[in-house]
């Protein structure tokens, strides 16, 4: 692996215009591709396999007319001043607001609250339902200011109109977060290197490789129809990992170039080591991320997907055009006209850096800083224990929203639970007896003590799959009601079928989160284990030892508790909310456990990886152990530390999203980064690697000899690099296909 990264990073190196001029065809083609396809994403939120998703399936079919995976809008009308809406001019006003919304573009089908007697008792509230024909990221802009006019018209005649459902929420528009996130980045870039030339080649490198990423999930949503999410994910992280693996290339290359070697040497010796390094740091992102596609939720495998493809262009990009943009610059990345009388003192030799004292600090206390940091994460990991899973609906909204306000008056007027309506569907087409199915299903659901009402059934055009809507008593998100659909699949539904050969299935929003959370339960096993399992073979080839793969895992699960501690504390209890613009406390989305799971544990091993594959270095070449920690620190501590701060800037951006899932994504993985790099990679790390010594390297022989050597460490390399030819006296070129790319004993086999 060194050795051919080694003659690439030579390659690029030499032949920069023309790597550069390949780079800049496929923009331009993928530029090309993006802007020709009409590709168009989904927020449809589909789980294969289950009973909700059945029940969808079965309406769409059975029902067009509903459009049961259409968008579908409430408006809520409320008298003023005493009024009712049972007669005179505000019934008047609300009938032809109903024959507005009739004519609307996209519009399926609209409810006549005074055919259905859908009044409150008093005689104030009522509401329209509406269903469109199309999902709500396929809504047109006229659509949306329809529905926004005829709100307009209502409030001017007298009457308080709200909207709520998934019609009314706007796309997201584009934010400052990626610019924050940048000018963040590039202050911790210049900071690091003292060299605005050095900063600016890792962030220039970076974009280019992000456009590219996400010009080419633009052209897949014209094959594939792709979550809306996929993008801004994929941006947020491929961003950011971009960024992180060309500062440890540039780094490097800085480095070698310092220790005396020329600028094509050190940019091939750069790759070798700290480009070793970038592919499997990438390689457990990717696998992390694509293996996210096992859960069996579109919107999981959308964003893992998209989100991996833009690492896998981030490491090309590393390893192919950064080496390049490097032979432009030649030796100017040196001259640090930014940099501090300390800086320069450090580069002298003079001094220690902060990494080296803090680690010194560590080993000298292991045990106290191991301990300490245990207990910080273990006090931050205590609210995920309690954490509430539940799909977003209107009454997350901001407080004061039209969303909000028409929750509350819905509530107000019928009940909680006519926010969540039951949607049961009886499919009697091998029933005697359709009508007394639907019949039988309707008495059974009223004599339910939490249903507060039930609709007639209403068939499809065959007469055999009726619909029917129960009303909770109870909110959608309410242990209730989750307990009420348990009883009606569990005891209603068998009951029914026993009697008449009728299915009954239920879907709704409470039903759908019971089955995402029950997807996402049996997931979790088959997920963690292929992901965790792959990660650590990865991570036994590139460490050779079987311990510290071991505690690069726990202290993953160190970070990704502490992460989650973080959101329930934070989004569902509401602590500091108004610091992070959190609007409104709800349950953490359901999806958001196994997707944090997965992305932290990506960016965790990056950390470990670039961090200890140094130490590993240091060691193989002949440190001590102890020296060996402390030489990792002095080589990766600034650099890992600069490249955590890059990280948290571009995640902490998205909290300025309008979208509680973006924003929460965000908070979730800048607090993940946090406390990896700075508390288990910076002090747990060096804390365990102290207490075991020799034994952190420690290999069975067995295992030793079936295990191919990847030469992480470029130990092979070095070997290489540093034998004379008899011909020539320099160093001989080397390749893949060189003779001297066979496996070279370490200089300290005794202790590897």
């Amino acid at each position: 692996m060194a050795t051919f990264l080694y003659s690439l990073g030579r390659f690029a190196f030499r032949r920069r215009r023309l790597v550069v001029m390949l780079w800049i065809v496929v923009m331009a083609v993928v530029g090309i591709g993006s802007a020709s396809v009409s590709g168009k994403t989904s927020d449809q939120f589909t789980i294969p396999g289950t009973q909700s998703q059945k029940a969808l399936d079965l309406l769409d079919n059975e029902f067009p007319q509903a459009s049961a995976s259409g968008a579908t809008a409430r408006v809520v009308f409320e008298a003023l001043d005493g009024q009712k809406l049972t007669s005179g001019a505000d019934k008047t006003e609300i009938e032809s607001l109903i024959a507005d919304l009739k004519q609307a573009p996209q519009v399926a089908n609209v409810s006549d609250p005074y055919t259905s007697r859908l009044i409150s008792q008093d005689g104030t509230i009522t509401c329209a339902q509406v269903t469109y024909k199309v999902a709500q990221a396929d809504l047109t802009t006229e659509a949306r200011d329809a529905l926004h006019a005829v709100a307009d018209k209502g409030e001017k005649a007298g009457l308080a109109v709200s909207l709520g459902g998934n019609a009314v929420n706007e796309k997201e528009g584009a934010k400052a977060a990626e610019l924050i996130g940048l000018a963040v980045a590039a202050v911790a870039l210049v900071i690091t290197f003292g060299s605005l030339l050095a900063a600016g080649l890792p962030l220039l490198t970076a974009l280019l490789g992000v456009i590219i990423a996400i010009l080419s999930i633009t052209i897949a949503t014209a094959i594939w129809d792709m979550s809306s999410s996929a993008s801004t994910l994929a941006l947020m992280l491929g961003l950011a990992v971009a960024i992180d693996y060309a500062l440890f290339i540039v780094s490097r290359y800085r480095s070698e170039i310092r220790e005396g070697h020329e600028p094509e040497d050190a940019c091939g010796r750069a790759l070798g080591t700290a480009g070793s390094a970038v592919v499997f740091a990438g390689l457990t992102v990717v696998i992390a991320l694509a293996g996210l596609s096992v859960v069996g939720i579109r919107l999981l495998s959308d964003v893992g997907l998209a989100a991996a493809f833009a690492v896998v262009v981030a490491v090309a990009v590393a390893l192919t055009l950064l080496p390049a943009v490097l032979g432009f610059a030649g030796i100017r990345v040196m001259k640090g006209n930014l940099q501090t009388k300390r800086m320069r003192a450090l580069e002298r030799g003079e001094g220690e850096p902060m990494g080296v004292r803090w680690v010194r600090h560590v080993i000298r206390h292991p045990w106290r800083a191991l301990l300490a940091s245990v207990a910080l994460l273990g006090v931050l990991s205590a609210p995920a224990f309690a954490m509430h899973l539940g799909m977003p609906d209107d009454s997350t909204a901001p407080p004061g929203s039209t969303q909000r306000v028409a929750y509350s008056t819905l509530s107000k007027g019928f009940g909680p639970g006519y926010n969540g309506p039951l949607t049961v569907v009886v499919d009697a087409r091998h029933s005697k007896d359709p009508k007394a199915a639907a019949g039988e299903t309707v008495t059974a659901l009223g004599k339910l003590p939490d249903v507060a009402s039930v609709s007639p059934a209403v068939f499809n055009t065959s007469g055999d799959v009726a619909l029917i809507r129960a009303v909770p008593k109870t909110p959608p998100n309410s242990q209730k009601t989750v307990d009420l659909v348990g009883e009606i699949r569990d005891t209603t539904a068998p009951a029914v079928q026993k009697a008449t050969d009728a299915e009954v299935v239920i879907t709704g929003t409470t039903a759908l989160n019971i089955d995402v959370s029950d997807k996402l339960s049996e997931a979790l096993v088959p997920y963690l284990s292929a992901v965790v399992g792959l990660a650590v073979i990865l991570l036994l080839l590139v460490f050779r030892s079987i311990l510290v793969p071991l505690k690069a895992t726990l202290g993953f699960l160190l970070s990704v508790t502490a992460t989650l501690g973080v959101l329930v504390a934070v989004f569902q209890w509401g602590w500091l909310k108004d610091i992070f613009g959190v609007d409104t406390t709800a349950p953490i989305v359901s999806v958001m456990p196994i997707f944090m799971i997965g992305v932290v544990f990506g960016l965790a091993m990056d950390y470990q990886v670039f961090l200890v594959t140094r130490m590993r270095e240091e060691y193989v070449h002949g440190a001590e152990p102890t020296e060996a920690v402390v030489a990792g620190f002095r080589h990766g501590a600034r650099v890992v530390t600069a490249a955590a701060i890059i990280m948290i800037s571009v995640f902490a951006g998205f909290l300025l999203a309008d979208a509680a899932l973006i924003k929460s994504i965000g908070l979730g993985l800048a607090s993940a980064v946090l406390f990896d790099a700075f508390v288990v990679r910076m002090t747990i790390v060096p804390a365990v690697m102290a207490l075991l010594g020799r034994r952190a390297w420690a290999l069975p022989q067995w295992l030793d000899r079936i295990l191919p050597n990847v030469d992480v460490e470029g130990e092979k390399l070095r070997h290489v690099l540093d034998r004379p030819t008899a011909t020539t006296g320099r160093d001989e070129e080397v390749g893949p296909g060189s003779t001297q790319d066979r496996p070279l004993e370490p200089a300290r086999r005794g202790q590897d």
